[in-house]
């Protein structure tokens, strides 16, 4: 599995603690313009949704999420920056 569907997998998976470590220590995650450093209450906060991989190029996805929320679903870009061993150093989300 790459880095990508990996990411999507564990994003709707219960488990925060492997979420949280296919991140470098000091990523950098940006979500809707906002800047987001603490990656456990990131995910934590995160609504229960499903996500569907529309489109990948190299490091950019194209997604849609679903679940209870407003304005659901939702299409999505996602830019992943990565480290040298794979993991994610960086994370841009915003709407398509």
């Amino acid at each position: 599995m790459d880095t990508i569907e990996r990411y999507f997998a564990l994003a709707a998976a219960d488990d925060v603690e492997a979420f949280v470590a296919q991140f470098t220590d000091d990523a950098v995650v940006v979500d809707d313009g906002h800047r987001r450093d603490d990656l456990r209450a990131w995910r934590r906060d995160t609504p229960d949704v499903t996500y569907t991989i529309d489109h990948v190029e190299g490091t950019h996805a194209d997604v849609t999420i679903a679940g209870d929320f407003p304005g659901s679903p939702v299409g999505l870009h996602v830019a992943f920056g990565l480290a040298d061993d794979g993991r994610i150093a960086r994370l841009d989300i915003g709407p398509r």
